[in-house]
């Protein structure tokens, strides 16, 4: 299931574990990606807390935690090479793994057509 927030992250849950990104279109309006900070393993975040922080030539902002829940892995290749997130914002550029604390929060996420509308 893949579901998406309006400040242009995306999640992919598998069972009790959500994958976390930015979108395509996120990366685009960044441009180049040159600088990743992820969160520790073990670290709990509240749903909407800033979790990681990605930097282009143009900006820097913070990637929020779609949901609520505890850091189970980092993608430590996108910290060595950042421009993975240029190429493949949506899979390979992931930036954590969180195990969901509480499911209901899910519910109000949106679904990629309802993404695609926010974004016109």
């Amino acid at each position: 299931m893949l579901k998406f927030t309006p400040e242009h992250e995306w999640l992919r849950i598998d069972g009790d574990v959500a994958v976390v990104g930015i979108t395509q279109h996120a990366q685009e309006r960044l441009g180049d990606v040159v600088f990743v900070e992820l969160p520790e393993s073990g670290k709990s975040f509240e749903k909407g807390a800033p979790a990681a922080v990605v930097e282009s030539v143009k900006a820097a902002f913070d990637v929020y935690a779609p949901v609520s829940g505890q850091v189970v892995e980092t993608n430590q290749s996108i910290v060595t090479d950042p421009a993975i997130v240029n190429s493949d914002p949506m899979g390979n550029g992931w930036f954590f793994k969180l195990k969901i604390a509480d499911r209901s929060e899910i519910d109000s996420l949106m679904d990629e057509n309802a993404y695609k509308t926010l974004l016109g």
